[in-house]
C-alpha cells in the first residue's frame, strides 16, 4: 500500500477541519433562525436552561394625600367615614389615632374629650368619649366645617404653639393642655390644633388693630383703678383692650371671653363692664371603665394587699389604684418614658430603686405609699409622707407623689379603682 507523503497530511486535515467549521456555523445560524420560545423550550426541555422565577415587584408607594382645599378628588372610601358615637369602646390593637381616623375626627380632639396625652396608653374595654360634629352638606370644596363648640387651628409651616397662642390671644399653657403636648412637643403642617376658647373663634386679627386710637390719651391708667372696677367686674374706659386688662387681671383673653360671652370677638367700648372674677376651676374628666385581665387584676390585688398590711385607709388604697391604671394600665411594664419601669412607672434615676426593684410589684407598691416603711428610707416621698394628702381629691394625692406631667388625667380612673377596690377588697 502506497503511502503518502508527509506533507499532504496537513491539507487534508485542513480541508476535514474547514468542513467541519462550516457545518458549525451553518448549525448556529439554522438554530438562530428559530423562534425565541421554541429554541427557550428546548433549552428548558434539555435541562441547558432553568426557567426564570418571577422577581416579586417592590409595592408601589401610596402617593401622599393631597390638602384637604386641593381640588384632586379623593376615592370615595376615604371621602366617607362613619359618624362618630358619643362614646366608644376600645378594642384589641385600637389606638387613639386609629379611632379618630375612622370616624373621621382629629387626634388632638379625642385626646382632649378624653383628657389623653399623646403618650397616653389606652386598654381594650375602655371607653373613649367621641366629639360629635355638625353633619356636612355637599359644598364647594373648601376648609373642612368644624363642630361649633370645638375651634381648632390647622398648622402651616413656620407656625409655632406659642405664635398660635399669641394669634388667637390665649395662653401657652391652655394650648398645651387642651392638646395634650408638652413644652418639647413638636408639631407638624397639617395637624390640628385644638383651641381652648368657647364659641366660634374669627381669624387671627393684626396686633395693630388693637391699638389705641391716636385721640386716647398716651398714658392711660391700669385697669384696676378703685372707682371703676369692683372685685368681680371693671369698667372699660378708653385705650382698654382685653389683653391689658386680662394681663391686669391675671387673666387670659380666653378666660375674660368666657366670662363674658364675647364670642371671640376682642372688641369692646368704653363703659361696658366686664366680669372679670375668676371661677374655681372644675376639671371635667371622663370616666374609665376598663375590665380586668388576669394581670391586671393580680397587680390590682397585690396593691389592695399591700395596703390593707400597712393600715392605709380605702382611700388611699382607691389613690393607688388609679396611679397605676393611668401610669401601666395595671401592668407591670418594663419599658416607658426615660427609665420610668413596672406598675407606677418609678425611675431608678429618681431613688426609686434599682430597675429589678422598681419591677417588683410589692415593693412598688409599698414605696408609693411610703410612711414608715418605705424601701426607699426617705429618698422618695409616698403618699402617707405627704400633710394633708386625706383631705385631697384622688388626682390631687396621685400627683402629690408621681408628679406627672397631666396631673388631672388620674381623675378619670376614680370610679373604676374604687369598684375594683370594692370588688377585690
Amino acid at each position: 500500500m502506497a503511502m503518502e507523503p508527509d506533507g499532504a497530511r496537513p491539507q487534508q486535515s485542513t480541508r476535514v477541519g474547514g468542513a467541519t467549521a462550516g457545518r458549525t456555523r451553518r448549525g448556529i445560524r439554522a438554530v438562530m433562525a428559530l423562534p425565541v420560545a421554541i429554541v427557550s423550550t428546548v433549552a428548558v426541555t434539555l435541562g441547558i436552561a432553568q426557567p426564570a422565577e418571577a422577581a416579586p415587584q417592590p409595592p408601589k408607594r401610596q402617593a401622599k394625600s393631597k390638602a384637604l382645599g386641593s381640588a384632586t378628588q379623593l376615592p370615595a372610601a376615604a371621602a366617607s367615614t362613619a359618624a362618630a358615637p358619643a362614646e366608644y369602646v376600645v378594642a384589641d390593637g385600637d389606638t387613639v389615632s386609629g379611632v379618630a381616623e375612622r370616624f373621621g375626627l382629629a387626634t388632638a380632639e379625642v385626646l382632649a374629650c378624653n383628657g389623653l396625652g399623646w403618650s397616653s396608653l389606652i386598654f381594650p374595654g375602655q371607653r373613649l368619649a367621641l366629639p360629635v360634629h355638625a353633619p356636612a352638606h355637599d359644598a364647594a370644596p373648601g376648609p373642612v366645617p368644624v363642630a361649633p363648640e370645638i375651634a381648632r387651628h390647622v398648622v402651616v409651616d413656620g407656625d409655632t404653639v406659642n405664635g398660635i397662642a399669641a394669634a388667637y390671644g390665649l395662653d401657652v399653657a391652655s394650648v398645651l393642655s387642651a392638646n395634650g403636648l408638652g413644652p418639647s412637643s413638636l408639631i407638624f403642617p397639617g395637624e390640628s390644633i385644638v383651641l381652648p376658647i368657647a364659641g366660634d373663634l374669627p381669624m387671627p386679627v393684626p396686633a395693630a388693630t388693637e391699638a389705641p386710637p391716636p385721640a386716647l390719651p398716651t398714658n392711660p391708667a391700669t385697669p384696676s383703678a378703685p372707682d371703676q372696677a369692683t372685685g368681680d367686674s371693671y369698667v372699660v374706659r378708653d385705650g382698654d383692650t382685653l389683653i391689658a386688662i386680662a394681663d391686669a387681671r391675671g387673666l387670659t383673653v380666653a378666660e375674660l371671653d368666657a366670662f363674658n360671652d364675647l364670642g371671640g370677638s376682642t372688641l369692646i367700648r368704653p363703659g361696658q363692664v366686664l366680669v372679670v372674677r375668676r371661677p374655681v376651676p372644675v376639671v371635667a374628666v371622663a370616666s374609665v371603665s376598663m375590665p380586668l385581665t388576669d394581670e391586671s387584676r393580680g397587680n390590682a390585688r397585690t396593691i389592695i394587699e399591700v395596703g390593707r398590711s400597712l393600715g392605709v385607709p380605702d382611700q388611699g388604697i382607691v389613690v393607688a389604684l388609679a396611679a397605676a391604671a393611668q401610669e401601666s394600665g395595671l401592668r407591670n411594664l418594663h419599658d416607658g418614658d426615660l427609665d420610668s419601669l413596672g406598675l407606677f412607672q418609678q425611675r431608678p434615676s429618681q431613688g426609686w430603686g434599682t430597675p429589678e426593684e422598681v419591677l417588683d410589684p410589692v415593693r412598688a407598691a409599698t414605696a408609693f405609699f411610703g410612711g414608715a416603711a418605705d424601701p426607699n428610707s426617705g429618698r422618695t416621698l409616698g403618699l402617707l409622707d405627704i400633710t394633708g394628702w386625706e383631705s385631697m381629691s384622688v388626682a390631687q394625692a396621685a400627683q402629690s407623689v408621681q408628679h406627672s406631667a397631666h396631673p388631672d388625667h388620674y381623675a378619670k380612673w376614680e370610679a373604676q379603682a374604687r369598684a375594683w377596690l370594692s370588688e377585690l377588697g
